[in-house]
């Protein structure tokens, strides 16, 4: 039986489609008062439902346009009783309003979800951060469409999740919009409020014109529209190998402040003002890579996560070949000889909640595509990663689904295989280089 990992958070009994959230916030007071509007379908056959939300208070309940007297809140959310039996298949509208002065929540991975900056606000919701911003059904693998409402002071300036829309002005505060027509987990709703500006940008790439954005603030633009200046090659880069870029927007923010880590969300990457250096190109492609791997190909549950931080890692070796830096080869013959020496105690195809984050994931997860790609054969691997991606575009995969389809692509059976990367703790080794194979079957040098 595979591990829990977040067993506080989210329903099983229903699942949300859209989600419109109407939210104002004051950054000087740090609070916030918002609206939810959840269409959802039942499930499971259920008397009650339950909304994650955390260090908000929720005020008003309404089912169908009906209020709601039967509401309960605890530290982890709300539980609604609408006083009957609901049954799978129906769809109902939740809405929900709710207010207060948002903060990180404590979890074993460190202090997520919203997060006060010394001027305006983010968040970074991975895995359970999400409550604290929004109602939601926390669930790695519901995954919704969203509308977005964000009214704020009129000097800061709002980015999040979607393709934005218009920006209303009144009463010394502007209202922005962003709407997201592809299925998002709510982990990947991400938003910013800060002293910004945003910097259309367009680019020729091989598949055509490619239009981005950068938003950070005007003192820094200069350096940071150099320092990621290579982001129109990346995107080409994974494009030939994995298909088109499969979201509706690519807005990269980068905060005036340091952040210990960047941040991955849909559509939309985040980077602290020391991410900016020549050594942390690495950062950017993995980053970017996950707008295929983890943003548009998802998971259905934490123990898969190396479906996304693997194939990303993996992502930066490709970018670092093409770019003209090391191999593919090279980077993984570096990184096992460093996870050789670091304990041999995880089990890749179920971490656990407290190692879904090790770096010995991220990888090992991508030593087991470079291992499958000297398995294989570079032209079969590449065709693999391309219909992976392309296939199970937004939707939600597996493991066993990627194993099926890697099967596909080779004679060589990889039941074995599997087993001594996903179940057995030992690393295994890799395969030997080879230079070439028949048919002109190149492997990476």
């Amino acid at each position: 039986m595979r591990t829990q990992y977040t067993p506080h958070s989210g329903d099983s009994s229903y699942r949300v489609e859209h989600c419109a959230l109407d939210i104002d916030y004051t950054p000087r007071t740090n609070r916030l008062a918002g609206r939810a509007q959840m269409r959802i379908e039942v499930v499971e056959q259920t008397r009650s439902l339950r909304v994650d939300l955390v260090g908000l208070q929720a005020g008003k309940v309404r089912v169908d346009g009906r209020p709601q007297r039967k509401v309960a809140q605890n530290d982890h959310g709300i539980t609604v009783k609408p006083g009957r039996r609901l049954e799978a298949g129906e769809q109902l509208l939740l809405e929900i309003e709710y207010s207060g002065r948002p903060r990180p929540r404590r979890s074993r991975w460190g202090a997520l979800g919203w997060e006060e900056l010394e001027e305006g606000a983010m968040v970074a919701a991975q895995p359970i951060g999400a409550p604290t911003w929004f109602p939601c059904n926390d669930r790695v693998d519901d995954r919704a469409r969203y509308d977005i409402r964000f009214t704020t002071d009129r000097e800061f300036f709002a980015a999040a999740t979607g393709v934005p829309g218009p920006v209303e002005s009144a009463g010394g505060k502007r209202t922005w919009s962003f709407s997201s027509d592809v299925p998002t987990a709510t982990y990947l709703l991400a938003l910013h409020v800060g002293p910004y500006q945003q910097y259309p940008q367009t680019s020729e790439i091989a598949s055509g014109e490619l239009r981005w954005r950068l938003v950070t603030p005007p003192a820094q633009h200069g350096t940071m529209l150099e320092a990621f200046a290579d982001v129109p090659r990346m995107i080409e880069t994974f494009e030939d190998w994995f298909g088109p870029y499969p979201q509706s927007d690519l807005t990269v923010v980068v905060t005036s402040e340091e952040l210990e880590i960047p941040l991955e969300s849909q559509g939309l990457v985040t980077f602290g003002a020391n991410h900016a250096g020549p050594d942390e190109q690495r950062l950017i492609a993995h980053e970017l890579a996950h707008q295929w791997f983890g943003n548009s190909v998802g998971i259905g549950a934490w123990g898969d996560i190396w479906l996304n931080e693997g194939f990303a890692c993996f992502s930066e070796w490709v970018w670092s070949e093409a770019s003209g830096g090391q191999s593919i080869a090279d980077m993984a013959e570096a990184h096992h000889a460093r996870l050789a020496e670091l304990p041999q105690d995880l089990v890749l195809g179920d971490p656990g909640a407290d190692d879904m984050f090790d770096d010995r994931v991220y990888k090992r997860g991508a030593l087991l595509l470079e291992a499958l790609r000297r398995t294989t054969g570079h032209q079969r691997f590449r065709a693999l990663m391309r219909e992976w991606a392309t296939g199970m575009a937004h939707t939600l995969a597996t493991q066993d689904a990627f194993f099926a389809l890697a099967g596909s692509h080779t004679d060589v059976p990889l039941e074995a295989f599997r087993r001594s990367w996903l179940v057995e703790t030992a690393l295994p080794d890799l395969p030997a280089r080879a230079g070439r194979r028949a048919q002109g079957d190149a492997i990476g040098a």
